[in-house]
């Protein structure tokens, strides 16, 4: 164990050597505080974008789907499960279909035409859906020949609330739909392909009482693929989650955030060296006083504890610093988040989520980066030689 007295020795050199360079140490600090900071808010920024995301696709979409092998109908079987499962939160069925929307042309204003990803679904599928309540309740009361057109679909037909549309389905059955409103997500992906009906009046179009399967919002999303496999073991049915669904969406996520974090670490570990350069021009300064410490009893371990004793100082002083200024910087983007164009980014705007074990993954990087770079200038200073020095 070290003594008492070589500690305190330690603390009042260091101390001794950081007050005669004190413009180049505030420098080394900022250094190091301006690439914690821009870690801290470059990984916010990352989790509130992933975040937003991930909401804003799961509005108008279930958490989970489940999907017959072969068309049937409604089964009641199933439906009392799903009722007597408490982490199903509500459930719907549904069939799908794709098909080409358009509206006429009327004077004043040409047609307009694009494709839709049309749902018919239940009265339930206000609760699975996750949207606004004037949207939610009118997705619950859609009247046969009704449609819910997303928000970014309306503006690319150009048919909104009280006007009527033709659908031309994937079967090339043709029927005119009225629009009773639209629905906006934040998602541009969704409000831009995504079309809601009742299911009578899909099943109607197609011809058929058969259902494609039920939709369905849990209480705990992270939980869906445990809840289709349970659901789904002894029936005809496959379960879709929407881990599964936007598997790809979130492996690009979680590799953007990778990239991002490693790029501007990369600032962290700069900065952190520059420790080593303030330390190894004190060493060459400090040679005679060295040999001197060590002439008289110093220990090599001593004059190592004493320069890495003033890295770990710049260190901390960055690193406090550095999450000073991350936290401020993430807390005005709550306050006043990014705004982004819908149709680029999927989302318009960009939040904000500080995650704790970021920051403490940033704090150690930062910390063991600083100690790394101190330990440099400290083994040269430990290696001095007092008698060819003094000599």
């Amino acid at each position: 164990m070290t003594p008492a007295p070589d500690r305190t020795l330690a603390w009042t050199l260091a101390r001794a050597h950081l007050r005669r360079r004190r413009t180049q140490n505030v420098l080394t600090i900022l250094g190091i505080a301006v690439g914690v900071m821009a870690l801290i808010a470059a990984l916010s920024l990352t989790n509130g974008f992933t975040q937003a995301l991930i909401s804003a696709t799961l509005r108008a979409s279930p958490h989970l789907s489940l999907t017959a092998y072969s068309p049937s109908g409604p089964n009641a079987e199933l439906e009392r499960a799903m009722s007597d499962d408490p982490r199903v939160l509500a459930f719907t069925p549904f069939l799908a279909d794709k098909g080409l929307l358009t509206r006429p042309a009327s004077e004043g204003r040409a047609a307009g035409v694009d494709f839709t990803t049309l749902f018919g679904v239940g009265p339930a599928a206000a609760r699975v859906l996750e949207l606004p309540p004037e949207e939610r309740a009118m997705l619950g009361s859609l009247k046969d020949g009704e449609v819910m057109l997303g928000a970014a679909l309306a503006r690319s037909v150009g048919a909104f609330r009280g006007e009527q549309v033709r659908l031309l389905n994937s079967g090339q059955r043709r029927t005119a739909l009225n629009v009773r409103g639209v629905f906006q997500t934040g998602n541009y992906l969704i409000d831009s392909a995504y079309a809601f009906t009742n299911l009578k009046t899909l099943q109607t179009l197609q011809g058929t009482a058969n259902i494609t399967g039920y939709q369905l919002r849990l209480h705990n999303p992270n939980l869906a693929p445990t809840v289709g496999e349970n659901l789904t073991r002894t029936r005809a049915y496959a379960a879709l989650p929407w881990q599964s669904l936007y598997g790809t969406l979130l492996d690009q996520l979680a590799l953007q955030k990778k990239v991002i974090a490693f790029v501007v670490l990369l600032i962290v570990v700069v900065a952190a060296f520059g420790i080593a350069n303030v330390l190894t021009l004190a060493v060459f300064e400090k040679t005679q006083e060295i040999a001197i410490l060590r002439a008289i009893g110093a220990t090599r371990a001593l004059i190592t504890r004493v320069f890495l004793m003033e890295g770990l100082i710049l260190g901390l002083g960055g690193l406090l610093l550095g999450n000073l200024l991350g936290l401020g910087i993430s807390a005005y983007f709550t306050v006043r988040p990014f705004t982004l164009p819908g149709d680029l980014y999927f989302i318009t705007t960009l939040p904000v989520e500080v995650k704790l074990t970021d920051i403490l993954a940033v704090n150690a990087v930062g910390l063991t980066t600083t100690l790394l770079a101190a330990l440099i200038p400290a083994r040269r200073a430990a290696s001095v030689e007092p008698g060819r020095i003094i000599r």
